[in-house]
């Protein structure tokens, strides 16, 4: 899952991107709401942290932006404002959910993963294909209710490979849902993410495997096909 955050407090938005991305999230990382506006024009995420006080303009102008322009992901707004005032316009203006500062992490982990499986949402509780079962809450991999170790890059490909088990997903979308956009990738990153996660799920004794339509993408599907 592809997050972005808007906070221009570097050291607290650093904070907030390690926490994200130890859970398993690709986050890119803005300052202000002019940088903002030109990733969400680029890229599709899954949802968007939002800090109200940016430093060009208000956060909330922002928002109210993206919804009259018709982008519908969701936004956790993420603020010092503790007004009701306040968490009514945000809210009012487009947000889906309002956490104050400061926070536990946990919790903000905790509302991402709420805002992500509400209806049309991202994010699904456990997903299944054949006896491999992948929790997105707890990060965990299984097979044959066993659990394996996985690294967070293969995780990231098998949890998009599994959001569309039996459907092609080509290449460029996992490498946009499993790198940032401040990262280095390799021409032969995701080919070498992919190989490793095939030899993972074949020795644990996974019935469905990673197939490989050169030119077009990676499928999971059945293990014989």
């Amino acid at each position: 899952m592809r997050l972005l955050l808007v906070e221009d407090h570097a050291r607290f938005a650093h904070f907030v991107r390690e926490g994200l991305e130890k859970e398993g999230f690709t986050v890119d990382l803005v300052e202000t709401g002019a940088a903002a506006d030109a990733a969400v024009s680029a890229v599709r995420y899954d949802a968007i942290i939002l800090d109200l006080g940016l430093p060009d303009e208000d956060g909330v102008d922002v928002l109210k932006g993206w919804r009259d322009r018709g982008e519908e992901t969701p936004v956790l707004i993420l603020t010092a404002r503790d007004g009701v005032e306040d968490r009514v316009r945000g809210l009012n203006s487009g947000g889906d959910d309002y956490l104050l500062k400061p926070f536990d992490m946990n919790e903000l982990v905790a509302r991402v993963r709420a805002l992500l499986r509400r209806p049309g949402g991202a994010l699904g509780l456990v997903l299944n294909a054949g006896n491999v079962a992948f929790d997105t809450t707890a990060r965990e991999v299984r097979i044959d209710e066993q659990p394996i170790s996985i690294s967070r890059r293969e995780m990231a490909v098998l949890e998009q490979l599994m959001r569309r088990s039996g459907r092609v997903v080509p290449k460029d979308v996992l490498e946009d849902k499993i790198y940032g956009f401040d990262e280095e990738v390799s021409s032969n990153s995701v080919e070498v993410h992919v190989s490793r996660l095939r030899k993972r799920l074949t020795n644990a004794g996974a019935d469905v495997a990673v197939h490989t339509l050169r030119g077009v993408g990676y499928l999971l599907a059945d293990g014989n096909d």
